[in-house]
């Protein structure tokens, strides 16, 4: 299994730049791995094309603002700052730019009297001049979207970049699959006997990294932090006996339910990678959007689906000119 199994030309001008409008407008891609076929349809439509009653697992976890725009103190040359993990109230690991310009040591100014500076440049550790900057991020801080959206964010973004089940803070990155819901969406679900159970697992920047090892199986895997509610717990592992099937809303839901699968713990950091060979435990289908080359995601996908099947997915999704990454068109596996 090597690095090149996991590749694909995707031209540009299909990496969607906004969301779909309405949410539930995207497209849908449905792959049934028995029958090996693939289908087409419109998101609001997926009903149609569940396996029975189903259990939706999603992600409540909310995006934060972690993007800091600014300047340099001395000299008002721009800066910017995305907060990655919270060492305590005043220290942060983050990204720079431009990394190279930046002195140990310098002061920094943001918007909202925020003031900071590196303090280790291997490491990349900020520090604020006051604790509490997080508060203040909802107000002066900026979304954070993927690099591949080449414009600037807007306000919008604050609420097309969020699930409208969105609840706890923690992620620098949405978990996109549930993107496609809307509140209407999820009311007919429940009318139709399908129900919903929410974990949280807060997604860091690591989600975009590709991976460079040519054998796969010896990418270091980047670590995110989930819980699974005690009443989330009981419907997952009880999904069978009543009859449903456990539906993921997204790689980040896969991962939590198949960590605690592996671990018993509802709640820690877990690495868990996945990649073609690894067995589901509790995923019975799986809702995903389309990933970018050369990720994990894209081998999370290709272990629940089949590389083959896969493969021949995004072919004919280029063919068909569906949106992909963050806020494009979705993929339900069967």
């Amino acid at each position: 299994m090597r690095l090149s199994d996991f590749d694909y030309h995707l031209p540009p001008g299909l990496i969607a730049q906004h969301p779909s409008e309405p949410r539930d407008a995207a497209r849908l891609m449905i792959l049934d791995r028995s029958a090996g076929t693939i289908r087409h349809d419109i998101f609001r439509n997926i009903a149609d094309h569940l396996p029975g009653p189903c259990l939706f697992v999603i992600n409540n976890s909310r995006v934060v603002p972690v993007r800091l725009l600014g300047v340099k103190s001395r000299n008002g040359s721009s800066v910017e700052i995305l907060l990655l993990k919270k060492i305590d109230a005043r220290h942060f690991e983050a990204m720079l730019k431009p990394l190279r310009r930046i002195r140990e040591g310098e002061p920094l100014e943001f918007p909202g009297g925020i003031r900071a500076c590196l303090v280790d440049r291997e490491k990349r550790i900020v520090r604020f001049e006051k604790a509490g900057v997080l508060k203040v991020l909802e107000r002066f801080g900026h979304i954070p979207l993927p690099p591949y959206i080449r414009r600037p964010d807007e306000e919008r973004d604050r609420e097309d970049y969020q699930t409208v089940y969105a609840k706890k803070s923690g992620s620098v990155a949405s978990p996109t699959a549930g993107l496609h819901f809307t509140d209407g969406l999820l009311k007919g679900l429940r009318r139709k006997g399908h129900a919903f159970s929410e974990v949280t697992l807060h997604v860091n920047y690591g989600t975009f990294k590709p991976v460079e090892t040519e054998d796969v199986t010896r990418h270091p895997m980047h670590t995110e932090t989930y819980e699974i509610p005690s009443a989330a717990l009981r419907s997952i592992t009880e999904t069978g006996k009543k009859g449903r099937k456990v539906l993921a809303v997204g790689t980040t839901s896969c991962r939590t339910i198949e960590s605690y699968a592996r671990t018993k713990s509802v709640k820690r950091d877990t690495a868990l990678f996945l990649y073609p060979g690894a067995a589901f435990a509790l995923t019975d289908v799986l809702l995903t959007n389309f990933h970018l080359p050369r990720t994990t995601l894209l081998m999370l996908v290709s272990a629940f689906a089949g590389t083959d099947l896969v493969r021949r997915a995004y072919a004919e999704a280029v063919r068909e000119r569906y949106r992909f990454f963050s806020y494009g068109d979705a993929m339900l596996i069967v």
